[in-house]
């Protein structure tokens, strides 16, 4: 069932929503040759106590028995990792490295979620177009994220924008609906058709997030039962914003108004 918020709720949507993406600016400061991942998931989850809010990616449980609960405050993601990159002391960031830095921030009862996908120095051509794909895929998203459309409106316009220059979308994974859970109905595919899927309606919260590799769209499971690599070893990308849908246009909640 989707769930709809009222104004009180919506609020607080938007306070862990200005939370999470203080965070994203806190990481993305300190990216740059020779940072490891870890200090990313420190300075992540410091930003966010520090504004009274918790990492509710730390401790999200698997539901896989034998596989431990996830350990990061954020999901790092290098080069070929598509998803859910544990953060590590060993993983160093090196020159031309793309990475994607998944978080969520709980505060006051309800979720905020957004992902950016960050150059370290002096990356190729080659993926600053996947990753500028990427994120316009998001925004040709939501140009159908409007009161009387259809859900498969969003997702096809994604999929076919990410197609059409060439690269695949992740079927395996998608958005999802947010609120005082980090994951609620609906799913949020990155594909489908247009005319299909529930009517959207004003008060619905949404996190769209293309993930979009440069090769074939195959991805594998590593043994830690969390990181998600491509297949053919080519590079992935990750752009996603929580959003909610109004009368009008939608308003992005994880991108702060100057």
């Amino acid at each position: 069932m989707v769930s709809i918020k009222n104004k009180s709720e919506i609020e607080k949507m938007r306070e862990a929503c200005r939370v999470a993406n203080l965070a994203q600016k806190a990481v993305e400061a300190a990216i740059k040759p020779g940072v490891s991942t870890w200090e990313l998931d420190k300075i992540a989850e410091r930003t966010m106590r520090e504004n009274g809010a918790i990492p509710a990616e730390k401790g999200y449980p698997s539901g896989v028995k034998g596989v431990p609960a996830f350990p990061g405050s954020i999901c790092a993601s290098v080069n070929d990792v598509v998803i859910h990159g544990i953060p590590s002391k060993r993983e160093i960031l090196h020159d031309g490295d793309i990475i994607s830095v998944d978080l969520v921030a709980y505060k006051d009862g309800f979720n905020g979620d957004c992902c950016r996908t960050y150059f370290v120095g002096n990356v190729s051509a080659e993926a600053k177009r996947l990753v500028e794909v990427t994120k316009q895929a998001f925004f040709e998203g939501i140009k159908y994220a409007k009161k009387g459309n259809r859900l498969g409106d969003i997702c096809h316009a994604i999929g076919e924008y990410v197609e059409k220059n060439g690269y695949s979308v992740v079927r395996e994974f998608q958005g999802h609906g947010i609120g005082e859970s980090m994951h609620e109905d609906p799913g949020i595919p990155n594909y489908g058709k247009a005319g299909r899927g529930i009517r959207l309606e004003p008060g619905m919260t949404l996190a769209i997030e293309p993930m979009v590799i440069q090769g074939k769209p195959n991805i594998l499971e590593l043994d830690d039962g969390w990181t998600i690599i491509t297949e053919d070893g080519s590079m992935a990308a990750h752009y996603e914003n929580t959003i909610l849908i109004t009368e009008k246009e939608p308003e992005i909640l994880t991108i702060l108004k100057n």
